[in-house]
């Protein structure tokens, strides 16, 4: 009697060994699953977002292409270059220094834009921001018409807008922006880079980007 005893002891302390080992087993499992899932969402969303960056990176070389072949002529002048979308013009081949007045050259070279413009807007539902930059020189003394570089920048920026309507753009489809002597493309260190750093930018841009870039 005494050995069954024992023998029944034994097999009671052991159940519930087995018990909780398959317990054990039974969480590490779930964790295992829930990590799983958790790898697999995360690359799920890895996937989307790359096929999202490489449809964005495609319409935006499509969008270069195209707006290179409606400016194909001005661009091959040289006095007009085109940098992520941006058409550069120079500030001396427009306007005089510190002076807000189209030169005769100038008047010409935008109306030779509003056409392919205006057929490349009109294509995508696009407006055109026309913006206006400086150096960071001081204006000159004696100069009265403008405060500073922001003023002389806002005022070139509605002329180059004025004259782009003036020409046949439709005003629905242009506004100006200024900028003054921010946003620099070379360094106002010497003559060179501060003449290109007087320039007139046009870039198209998404109608609702132009609202609230409007919107105070």
């Amino acid at each position: 009697m005494t050995d069954l005893d024992e023998s029944g002891d034994g097999v009671e302390q052991t159940a519930p060994v087995w018990a909780v080992f398959g317990d054990l087993m039974s969480g590490l499992l779930g964790a295992f699953v829930l990590i799983l899932v958790g790898v697999l969402v995360v690359q799920m969303d890895l996937v989307s977002n790359l096929e999202a960056e490489v449809q964005k990176r495609r319409i935006e070389e499509q969008r270069r292409m195209a707006l290179e072949k409606a400016l194909a002529v001005p661009l091959a002048t040289g006095r007009v270059t085109l940098n992520n979308g941006r058409i550069g013009i120079s500030g001396s081949v427009l306007f005089p220094l510190n002076s807000d007045q189209l030169r005769p050259d100038g008047r010409l070279l935008l109306k030779s834009l509003v056409p392919p413009l205006r057929v490349y807007l009109g294509e995508r539902d696009e407006m055109l921001m026309v913006s206006g930059f400086t150096d960071d020189k001081p204006i000159q003394e004696g100069n009265q018409r403008f405060a500073d570089n922001l003023e002389l920048s806002a005022q070139r920026a509605l002329t180059v807008t004025r004259a782009l309507i003036e020409e046949g753009m439709p005003s629905s489809l242009a506004f100006a922006a200024a900028f003054g002597a921010e946003q620099p493309v070379a360094s106002n260190t010497d003559d060179k880079g501060r003449a290109l750093n007087r320039r007139v930018e046009m870039a198209p841009v998404p109608k609702s980007t132009s609202l609230k870039a409007a919107t105070p």
